[in-house]
């Protein structure tokens, strides 16, 4: 749950994990099927920082 009401949030301030939304959006899949793709990709990128032990920077 938690997750998800990241990628929520995510979906509408980062840029990137925005236009992955829309994209899913654009190739007609509910919402909530996007954003469960968005919180999966958060998820991946959370694992990837935690791995790395970097600062998340948002690339365009």
């Amino acid at each position: 749950k938690a997750l998800f009401s990241a990628a929520l949030v995510a979906s509408q301030h980062d840029p990137v994990l925005k236009a992955f939304y829309e994209k899913k959006r654009s190739e007609g899949k509910h919402h909530l099927t996007a954003l469960g793709a968005v919180s999966r990709k958060l998820c991946y990128i959370i694992f990837a920082i935690l791995k790395k032990n970097e600062a998340y920077e948002i690339r365009q």
